[in-house]
């Protein structure tokens, strides 16, 4: 079974800048997620493996990219601009039965097990 192994969390002050990273191979969609203490998980961004097009949530547009390395089977996730409320436990998941690239929970059929990223002020 794929595993999903990110890297990359840890502690930032605001302004501040992380690259997260994702090792998974053979998806066709891939994501980034993120849950704060007390709060359900969301959608931060998508990439679809094969056209590399994106989608954002509104509260990070402008200040996370998402890329992906098919060369190296690893997804990317470059935060900056971080503000105190990106803190979060951040995921990785994979969809490897459709196209839909959406930032629904249901959309992904394999999970990491999160990095931590606080920001603190």
């Amino acid at each position: 079974q794929v595993q999903l192994v990110e890297s990359g969390g840890g502690s930032v002050q605001a302004g501040g800048s992380l690259r997260l990273s994702c090792a998974a191979s053979g998806s066709n969609c891939m994501g980034w997620f993120r849950q704060a203490p007390g709060k359900e998980r969301e959608g931060v961004a998508s990439i679809n493996t094969r056209t590399y097009s994106t989608v954002y949530a509104d509260s990070v547009k402008g200040r996370f990219t998402i890329s992906r390395d098919n060369a190296k089977n690893t997804l990317y996730l470059q935060m900056s601009s971080l503000k105190p409320e990106d803190t979060a436990m951040y995921y990785c998941a994979a969809d490897f039965f459709s196209f839909r690239c959406g930032l629904g929970l249901s959309d992904y059929n394999r999970w990491g097990q999160g990095t931590q990223v606080t920001v603190s002020s």
